[in-house]
């Protein structure tokens, strides 16, 4: 299939494709969509602003970040932390979109980059499989992202307006939702034992923090220093193997 002149019919193909491998990855984000729709009901968001948030960041541990973060007043939001917490957990996209440079042409960059907005972990990591077997493309990329998409913007709506009917989310459990959805992201992430330093340090500078400084200082702090913690170790690997 040509890049500068796909054909039509096998880009509605691979477009599907990409759709039926993500459906799996569409049952699990409907699941915590659901938790997130409800817990941004109790943060005091209108339906307007969950749709907003969910249509335009599309980024669910982001968005998990900011309800911790939310006020009902818009005088007291924290929009200062709630980009860098947002920016810090959401860096590893910049690594992550890179190695999808080599499915578009040169004259085609433009265009690339806003598909990136539907780019996940998971249907990034199904493209890069089926890159390695020679079969990847963009259609398969979007079709799974759009899936991905179209079952966290329903399944946030519909936890919104079945918040209405849940007086206390502690009694189900669901003030719990945000600590075990980043505890399933961390297991998601686990690359070895390499990871356990920097996780370690981050878990610490955040409990000193929230220790000696009120608010949600002890995300941001957290993020960087463990984000740095990674860095140096990544520095001096590469600097023992040279």
């Amino acid at each position: 299939m040509s890049a500068q002149n796909p054909n039509p019919s096998l880009v509605l193909d691979q477009f599907l494709a990409g759709a039926r491998a993500c459906v799996p990855v569409a049952i699990s984000v409907a699941a915590y969509g659901l938790v997130w729709g409800v817990l941004a009901r109790g943060a005091g968001l209108s339906a307007l602003e969950v749709m907003m948030m969910s249509g335009f960041v599309f980024a669910g541990s982001a968005q998990f970040v900011a309800l911790d973060l939310w006020t009902s007043t818009p005088a007291t939001l924290p929009i200062g932390p709630l980009v860098l917490a947002a920016l810090i957990v959401n860096l590893r996209y910049l690594l992550l979109t890179a190695t999808l440079r080599p499915l578009f042409p040169q004259d085609k960059l433009g265009s690339g980059a806003l598909s990136m907005y539907l780019v996940t972990d998971e249907n990034w990591a199904m493209t890069v499989a089926a890159m390695a077997r020679g079969q990847g493309s963009v259609a398969f990329l979007m079709g799974g992202g759009a899936l991905a998409w179209i079952s966290w913007m329903s399944t946030n709506l519909t936890g919104y307006f079945l918040g209405s009917a849940i007086d206390d989310p502690s009694r189900w459990g669901l003030d719990f939702a945000f600590t075990a959805t980043f505890l399933a992201l961390l297991l998601g992430m686990w690359k070895g034992r390499g990871d356990l330093l920097p996780w370690f340090v981050a878990a610490l500078a955040a409990i000193v923090t929230q220790h000696w400084l009120q608010g949600s200082w002890h995300i941001l702090v957290g993020g960087i220093v463990g984000s740095l913690a990674g860095a140096i170790m990544e520095v001096r690997k590469h600097a023992h193997q040279s």
